[in-house]
């Protein structure tokens, strides 16, 4: 058949081949790797047991199969290990090493370990080993860039196992002996030939076959591609394909297989079909969903989605194992893929594509967070105002894609922070995806990504100016500081904050961040300065005449004293808190008020008095219908009574809370704390992202 004849033949859409049977060829190798996890370490020959946990090595170029050898390495051992198997990619698609502590993080979330939010990597690191402790886990890290990635996740664990693959060696960690791969042998070359193709082209012309099989080199990803693109051509023969590649004398022939056959089924590809693979070099994290695709190419959903399919017969992308439409790219084709995008598309379209994925992100995640608030008629009607295709079932069917899509996502907000050129939409999208994770997963469940978020939105304040996102980002991070325990790293946070709030001019800001400092201060033992900035928060407050956040002040001014032992003061902030909660009218926070009152009393020595203003405060606690604070206020009026030498009556109290306790639940009657009694603003309003843009 002639060169002119395949040309002319209509490109198929190819089906997908079957599921392998099994995993083709590597014998040799996976012999010998099995046989490296019985061989003697030094520790062993020298009569001490190891450290740590023994690391197999699998070097090899991309493409050449070794993530595929490695997943059936793990396949085969994994009956062994009965705590389970964990992996991770040290690597982004472009190359880029993925940092040690977002790797750590990743794993402890697999073993149901909690990470604290903002943590350093030493921190994270030993948390994992201390983790895996007494286990028998394989651990998988796949597209390793260097010896201190692996070396700072290797457990302290001699019973677990370790795979590593990487491009070179791993100097600097002993006894690591790399199995190094080269092509697949002939025959094995020729079956994953034949798994694409089919047998009869393989049957009637092996010669071509094993021909084709060594111009590729035997490298998997070169075969799986040619395979594709004859799959694709009924027509077309072996020896066609062969003597294609042998024409191609692009780069003097000397370019490897890979970059060959790509080159070649790109080419023969629909004008619309190529550019959208050239494209998916710009997905983030090297997954693409169809809504990416359609993004990145500027169509309809269902039809990128239709293209996605067809690249992915081709061999060109990997279905996801994900409950929604998801594809991979291989890493080994990103760098060309990169490569192609750049030599054939102007960096203007480069750019708008990657704008365009972003603005898509943005509309999702606004409609995801609609989703969440179906009680709300604003959120019925933002939904209502959106396009089909970005709308959402039902808000599981929003969770879920946040949830599948939630790396690509934080991928996405790293890029576009990373490019610089795209700062808006970047903001927009951290604003978003902030507003969303919090109204699906809550606060405390994504901190450790709202931690790195409030990052990127302060590294894109401070380059372009923007005080008031900076003082926002800020108190933010200095919240998830302070919640962790990092209560200096947190008070230093919150004194740049009050810094970039004045220069802001954003009384909002200033005013909570100088409250913050006050807790901060609380929190380390420090009344007196507490106090100090409660007050001046107190201050800022009563000058803009917002009574309800100054009574909550005067509470927290009192919880100072209190812990200070300065009970005078404590009453008299007290009583200024509910008198301003009974002028704004609520009547549970003025019960509340009276019964910390109570409690101050009592601290001071002034039993009766503690005792009248308790009766006073169940009044109030009945009227509010707060049975919580009313059975609360009934046993501190049985211990009182007890002290003052009357058993009787505080018997009687104890029964009236035992019954409102038996209809209730636990009573409401906490502690003073650094916090405030009456308790701060909700972490998750304390101070929202801000953006020019009136969708958000």
């Amino acid at each position: 058949m002639t060169d002119q004849a395949v040309d002319q033949d209509d490109v198929r859409p190819a089906e997908p081949p079957a599921a392998p049977a099994s995993f083709l060829g590597r014998t040799r190798e996976l012999k010998e790797l099995r046989a490296d996890i019985e061989r003697a370490g030094l520790d062993t020959l020298a009569g001490r047991k190891a450290p740590r946990a023994r690391v197999l090595l699998i070097a090899g170029r991309p493409g050449s199969g070794r993530t595929a050898l490695a997943g059936e390495l793990v396949r085969q051992l994994a009956p062994r290990y009965p705590d389970g198997v964990l992996r991770a990619r040290l690597a982004d698609p472009d190359g880029t090493p993925v940092p040690v502590e977002r790797t750590a993080r990743d794993l402890l979330t697999a073993l149901g370990v909690p990470a604290p939010a903002g943590a350093p990597e030493d921190v994270l690191t030993e948390a994992l080993r201390t983790a895996l402790t007494g286990r028998r886990v394989l651990l998988l890290l796949d597209d390793a860039t260097g010896a201190e990635q692996v070396d700072a996740l290797l457990p302290d664990a001699p019973d677990c196992l370790v795979v590593a693959v990487s491009g070179g060696p791993l100097t600097g960690i002993p006894g690591v002996r790399p199995c190094t791969l080269g092509g697949l042998d002939t025959k094995s070359a020729v079956e994953l030939l034949t798994r694409w193709a089919g047998s009869v082209r393989v049957t009637v012309d092996p010669r071509s076959a094993e021909n084709l099989a060594e111009i590729c080199q035997g490298q998997p990803a070169a075969l799986t591609l040619a395979g594709g693109w004859l799959a694709s051509r009924p027509q077309a023969g072996i020896s066609d394909l062969a003597k294609r590649m042998h024409a191609d004398t692009d780069d003097g022939g000397d370019s490897p297989p890979l970059t060959r056959v790509l080159r070649l089924v790109h080419d023969r590809l629909p004008v619309a079909s190529a550019r959208l693979l050239r494209l998916l070099s710009q997905a983030p994290a090297g997954t693409v969903d169809p809504h990416t695709a359609s993004a990145l190419a500027g169509c309809s959903p269902a039809r990128a989605r239709a293209v996605l399919d067809d690249l992915t017969a081709l061999g060109l992308l990997h279905a996801a194992d994900a409950p929604l439409p998801e594809y991979e790219v291989p890493g080994c084709l990103h760098p060309l893929l990169r490569a192609l995008a750049e030599k054939e598309e102007r960096p203007a379209e480069l750019q708008l594509a990657r704008a365009r994925v972003l603005e898509r992100d943005v509309r999702l995640l606004q409609s995801c967070r609609a989703a969440a608030d179906t009680g709300s008629p604003q959120a019925r009607e933002k939904l209502r105002s959106l396009p089909p295709a970005l709308r959402f079932a039902s808000p599981e069917a929003a969770a879920e894609w946040l949830t599948v899509r939630r790396p690509a996502l934080l991928a996405a907000a790293r890029l576009a922070v990373a490019d610089g050129d795209l700062d808006t939409l970047a903001r927009r999208l951290m604003s978003q995806l902030v507003r969303a994770m919090v109204a699906h997963f809550g606060t405390q469940a994504a901190a450790a990504d709202l931690y790195g978020i409030h990052g990127l939105v302060l590294d894109v304040a401070e380059r372009r100016g923007l005080p008031r996102e900076k003082a926002a980002a800020l108190l933010n991070l200095g919240d998830l500081d302070a919640q962790t325990g990092r209560v200096r790293d947190a008070l230093a946070r919150y004194r740049a904050a009050l810094d970039a709030g004045r220069a802001a001019n954003d009384p909002y800001a200033t005013g909570r961040a100088m409250e913050s400092v006050g807790g901060a201060h609380q929190e380390l033992g420090d009344h007196d300065r507490a106090a100090d900035w409660f007050g001046r928060a107190l201050a800022d407050r009563l000058a803009r005449d917002e009574r309800a956040h100054a009574a909550r002040l005067y509470g927290r001014i009192a919880t100072a004293h209190t812990y200070a032992g300065r009970y005078g003061e404590a009453l008299r902030n007290w009583r200024s808190a509910a008198a301003g909660y009974r002028r704004e009218g609520d009547t549970v926070a003025y019960a509340r008020a009276l019964s910390e009152t109570a409690r101050v009393q009592e601290y001071a020595g002034r039993p009766e008095e503690s005792l009248r203003t308790c009766r006073e405060a169940a009044e109030w606690a009945r009227r509010a219908e707060d049975s919580r604070l009313q059975a609360a206020l009934q046993l501190r009026m049985a211990d009182t009574l007890d002290r003052l030498g009357d058993p009787t009556a505080a018997r009687l109290h104890r029964a009236a809370a035992e019954r409102i306790l038996g209809k209730e639940g636990p009573a409401w009657d906490p502690e003073p704390d650094p916090t405030g009694a009456i308790g701060p603003e909700p972490l998750a309003n304390a101070c929202e992202i801000r953006s020019p843009s009136a969708e958000d």
